[in-house]
């Protein structure tokens, strides 16, 4: 993926706009990307912590080269971390799921990827179907700060939360009997009940996740070249290849973006 030649892809970028962009979305001539090794369908682990694999990383090293900068990972195990570094000035890009509470300080790009949120129970569960949980004395261990605990937290109105730190106290909730269901990314999930006889998948799912690139609100000038850079990753096939490579053929690439209004 690394040697994909970006040239035809991009070539509605000039020079000059290239280095507007780069003074944008790069203030300190390095661009920082945040990737979040807790989503396992958008970034794994290379052959060191700071070379990852999967779409995210490439997205952010063909950004980078269309930027003429050099490109740093910034890692984290958590979405809710990435969520909150924004406010220390950590990273310039991240990879999250649109959010409204994570809006007041992050603007996204249209979404890239679409996933699907779904729930894990044991075997033995009477729960059938994924519209069942929501039903009073039902626990779901979530990690705390995810896109799945900030919907959930909207959407429920019977079942209650038992927010862990991370993914694996989640996991480890679950599987101390503390919570009747477990939440997550469908993916990683598949894999888990995979290698546990004693949990099932329900059918369905609770939300689609739109994975969308994000910059910080103070470096909103960078946003309209973010999102035509995403819209052309999506087009050209960088995006669907990008998740082939990385084995995640079960994720879809994001439909395109509906073009803004028309200025009265």
């Amino acid at each position: 993926m690394r040697r994909v030649c970006l040239a035809l892809l991009l070539a509605w970028t000039t020079a000059a706009g290239a280095s507007d962009a780069a003074h944008e979305l790069a203030p300190g001539g390095v661009l920082r990307a945040a990737i979040n090794y807790g989503n396992p369908v958008l970034a794994q682990h290379g052959t060191t912590e700071e070379d990852p694999q999967g779409v995210s990383a490439e997205l952010a090293r063909a950004l980078a080269k269309q930027l003429g900068v050099p490109v740093r990972f910034v890692i984290f195990h958590e979405a809710g971390e990435v969520a909150k570094a924004v406010a220390q000035d950590q990273w310039d890009v991240a990879f999250l799921a649109i959010d409204p509470a994570r809006a007041t300080g992050i603007m996204f790009t249209p979404p890239y990827v679409v996933i699907e949120g779904s729930y894990v129970v044991p075997k033995a569960s009477t729960l059938q179907v994924t519209e069942a949980v929501d039903a009073s004395g039902i626990r779901i261990a979530v990690a705390q700060g995810s896109a799945y605990d900030l919907y959930l937290s909207r959407a429920l109105h019977h079942a209650s939360l038992l927010r862990a730190k991370d993914t694996a106290a989640a996991i480890a909730a679950f599987h101390s009997g503390q919570a009747e269901v477990l939440a997550g990314v469908r993916e990683p999930l598949a894999a888990l009940v995979a290698a546990n006889a004693s949990m099932r998948l329900l059918p369905g799912h609770f939300e689609e996740i739109q994975q969308a690139m994000g910059i910080p609100k103070t470096h909103a000038g960078g946003l309209p070249t973010l999102v035509r850079f995403v819209e052309t990753m999506k087009a050209s096939g960088f995006v669907a290849k990008a998740l082939a490579a990385s084995g995640q053929t079960s994720a879809e690439v994001a439909a395109p973006a509906a073009p803004a209004p028309a200025a009265p």
